[in-house]
């Protein structure tokens, strides 16, 4: 999946697979999670927010299912 560099102090990059309402979060700390069932209206939302961090604490974690890559 192609990510999209953003910049913030937690996330280095942020891609999402329309097909699959797949998100993946790379850290800044290198790890790489995604979180299935993401509506792209929410990945829209997390790419244009004014911090990436906070917005993806409160709207995506603990919301959706995740996986470490």
């Amino acid at each position: 999946m192609e990510r999209q560099q953003v910049t913030s102090s937690n996330i280095a990059s942020i891609g999402y697979d329309a097909d699959s309402s797949t998100l993946e979060i790379e850290f800044n700390h290198g790890g790489i999670y995604q979180y299935f069932d993401v509506p792209s209206q929410v990945y829209k939302e997390l790419i244009s927010a004014s911090s990436h961090g906070s917005y993806l604490a409160h709207n995506i974690k603990g919301t959706y299912r995740y996986s470490k890559v």
